[in-house]
């Protein structure tokens, strides 16, 4: 095959996820990021799909996030809201709010962006203005505040958080951003209402996407476990030999916790899908040994990881020689073969990923999109001359435009218009790409465990507070399973009590906790794990221990895109 001829596929993978914040009592949502990425970023994505037939994208989700976004349309279609701030947008009467209910407002109302989701917007600017002059007099200040100015704010923040999609198509929100201020509860109200609607369209959209072949649908571990911490504390060890583990020598019964994530996730995805996934995208890209095993067990054809796991395992396995140039190494897929079957293992490369996720946002939308093109057709030049390379980008789905001018629309616009009409890139998916070319993988050596971020675990272990919350978990699971062992729960309290464990197993309350991130994010989440701890504690009919009323860890940190995401590599975090 001639050079001439040759062509670069690229899988571009979007990975969708949020934990659950459903209070484990009252089933309330305790946060909103779930109908809030739904309206502007899950929306916006599926729109660029749409507008562009001939791109190819793998689009992941979280199980636990479609749980929720079904949750929302529920809520929606019976008129019984469980969200706080929904509420309000929807409430009737603003004028005689509790100071409780102001300071909520006032706390959750600013929470986003300011560069790219206040200050464009000058009536938003002028309501935070306001609120940092009170600020400064103190709380107290804050009575003054009318109940047109919170029917304002609760309106402008919503408006900032509707995705560019959402704003071109619907009239209601280009009159209500030209109308600015005063508005009424009828303007609110047709808001909500509109937000209802754009949340029950999402799981259709990406369905009828998947059916038509544009897209392929995968998934993750229900509640987005870590799964090889899950199944040994020790594997994280392999790529950072020195690190502190948790003083409890492993998970009880992590493996078959897995194996449950796993399983659930695979049901769900084709009760909802009509299709069993072809591929898993583990929690956070992380993989070992034995999680590959357990995907081959299952029958999934691939999974994928980060370019670090990759190159510790080609190291490891004695290959220092392709390390030199990724072109040798990175850009083909690689087989794992174990007792169990057989799954093709993926790896993205991390800095394309890592320039859509945190280095394009500065950047004119079409000087992005043609830098992304011109770096690929920069890899297919420098690949050998009888490869065929396939690029994987991979990265969150939903984060990232935050923090882009106009959520990424012209980015991804022009990103997508190059790739639809480029004569040597073509994009493909993972399960489309195995149909043509599952012979070509090559054999994968015994994997060094790792993930998507550094190639380790260290967002998730190794730190006193991480360690601690592991700890208190393992503690948690040891009580679960004597109450199990001894049938004193009724069938449904069991279940409820099994929801609620594998609710605590998920990775970002790990994620979340240490110093270094922001104070207002540690202390939401490690406050939320507490509580699941807590009420698993009750469910199963036992006191709650005096730890879980101890706060893990503090947080004063200012890390890159709010501590959110994170770069593959510690070299290049800004």
């Amino acid at each position: 095959m001639g050079r001439s001829q040759r062509k670069l596929e690229l899988v571009l993978l979007w990975h969708m996820h949020q934990p659950d914040y459903r209070d484990p009592r009252t089933g309330e949502f305790t946060l909103p990021w779930v109908y809030l990425h739904a309206l502007k970023d899950y929306a916006d994505m599926a729109y660029h799909l749409e507008r562009h037939p001939g791109v190819k994208a793998v689009v992941n989700f979280v199980p636990v996030l479609l749980d929720q976004l079904e949750d929302y349309a529920e809520q929606f279609r019976l008129g019984l809201v469980r969200d706080p701030l929904l509420k309000l947008l929807g409430a009737s009467n603003l004028d005689q709010v509790s100071p409780q209910t102001r300071t909520f407002i006032l706390d959750a109302c600013f929470r986003n962006n300011h560069h790219t989701m206040i200050e464009p917007f000058p009536p938003y600017k002028r309501l935070h203005e306001l609120y940092r002059q009170l600020n400064v007099q103190g709380e107290s200040a804050f009575a003054y505040l009318s109940g047109q100015y919170f029917s304002d704010l609760l309106t402008w923040y919503h408006l900032a958080w509707t995705g560019e999609s959402v704003r071109r198509r619907h009239a209601l929100v280009q009159r209500l951003m030209a109308q600015g201020s005063g508005f009424t509860h009828s303007d609110r109200f047709a808001l909500f209402q509109l937000i209802g609607e754009v949340v029950a369209e999402v799981i259709p959209r990406y369905r009828r996407l998947a059916q038509s072949g544009q897209i392929e649908l995968s998934t993750t571990p229900h509640y987005h476990p870590l799964a090889p911490l899950l199944i040994d504390f020790r594997s994280a060890r392999e790529a950072l030999p020195g690190v502190v583990l948790p003083q409890t020598a492993c998970y009880p019964g992590g493996r078959s916790r897995v194996e449950w994530h796993l399983d659930s996730a695979l049901e769900s995805h084709a009760r909802r899908f009509g299709d069993a996934p072809a591929g898993v995208w583990p929690a956070e890209g992380a993989i070992s040994q034995p999680l590959l095993e357990l995907l081959a067990s299952r029958g999934c054809r691939w999974t994928a990881s980060g370019q670090a796991v990759l190159a510790n395992t080609l190291r490891r396995g004695g290959a220092t020689h392709v390390l030199a140039d990724r072109t040798h190494y990175l850009y083909q897929p690689y087989r794992y073969r174990g007792p169990g079957g057989e799954v093709t293992c993926f790896f993205r490369d991390d800095q394309l990923s890592d320039l859509i996720g945190f280095e394009y946002k500065s950047w004119f939308g079409r000087d992005a999109a043609n830098d992304f093109v011109r770096r690929l057709e920069d890899i297919l030049r420098r690949s050998p001359e009888d490869a065929r390379p396939l690029v994987s980008v991979i990265l969150d789905g939903e984060n990232a435009w935050e923090y882009y001018p106009y959520n990424g629309y012209f980015f991804l616009d022009d990103l997508y218009t190059l790739l639809e009409n480029h004569p040597l890139i073509s994009t493909t998916t993972y399960r489309d790409y195995l149909a043509r070319s599952a012979a070509a993988a090559a054999p994968l050596p015994p994997v060094v465990a790792g993930s998507w971020v550094y190639g380790t675990f260290s967002p998730w272990i190794g730190e006193p507070a991480k360690n601690q919350a592991w700890e208190l978990l393992a503690a948690a699971k040891q009580h679960y399973d004597l109450v199990m062992q001894g049938g004193r729960l009724k069938p449904e309290e069991a279940e409820a009590a099994h929801r609620q464990l594998a609710d605590c197993e998920s990775s970002d309350w790990f994620w979340w906790l240490g110093d270094y991130n922001p104070e207002h994010a540690v202390a939401s989440f490690e406050r939320r794990f507490r509580d699941k701890l807590g009420n698993l504690y009750r469910l199963l009919k036992l006191p709650v221990p005096a730890a879980l009323s101890t706060p893990l860890s503090r947080g004063h940190g200012d890390p890159e895109a709010g501590g959110a995401m994170r770069r593959a590599s510690k070299e290049r975090e800004g």
